[in-house]
């Protein structure tokens, strides 16, 4: 199984019973370092903590253990996605519309400077499904999503 299919599978998997503890699984990454490891991000109203990590864990893997899912061996991490959390659902642009987001992109956009790396400020989605910014200076865009590497909330200090 292609790795995109394993994330797509434990994801199918996991959603439905950490929504039941109240939970959100924002994302689920199951990539080769050294080893192969999966990682699941969560979070909740208010934050999660070192505990819910952990209980996360000890039920991700009794369940991942039982459906063997999974061909190889791996590390299971379980963690909050971070203040700079990686944006990639329709229901996070639409959650963190009005915020500001680093955008990195596979191809050069003359539309912010020449870049394939800008921060703009995340409008939501068009009717297409589309990435509305507004960049510095107040120009609107729309970006297909094909066009985008990765979308993360700014973080500054």
């Amino acid at each position: 199984m292609a790795h995109k299919a394993i994330e797509e599978a434990v994801e199918a998997l996991l959603e439905p019973i950490l929504d039941a503890d109240g939970i959100e699984l924002v994302d689920v990454e199951y990539v080769r370092e050294r080893n192969w490891i999966l990682r699941i991000f969560i979070d909740k109203e208010g934050g999660v903590d070192l505990a819910d990590c952990q209980s996360i864990s000890e039920k991700a893997g009794e369940i991942l253990d039982e459906k063997d899912i999974i061909p190889d061996n791996y590390m299971l991490e379980v963690s909050s996605p971070g203040l700079d959390r990686v944006l990639k659902k329709d229901k996070d642009f639409r959650r963190y519309a009005g915020s500001d987001v680093d955008v990195k992109l596979f191809a050069p956009l003359e539309e912010a400077g020449g870049g394939k790396a800008f921060t703009a400020h995340l409008e939501g989605l068009t009717e297409e499904g589309d990435l509305a910014l507004t960049l510095d200076g107040g120009k609107e865009i729309a970006l297909h999503r094909d066009k985008i590497s990765q979308v993360r909330l700014h973080f500054s200090f």
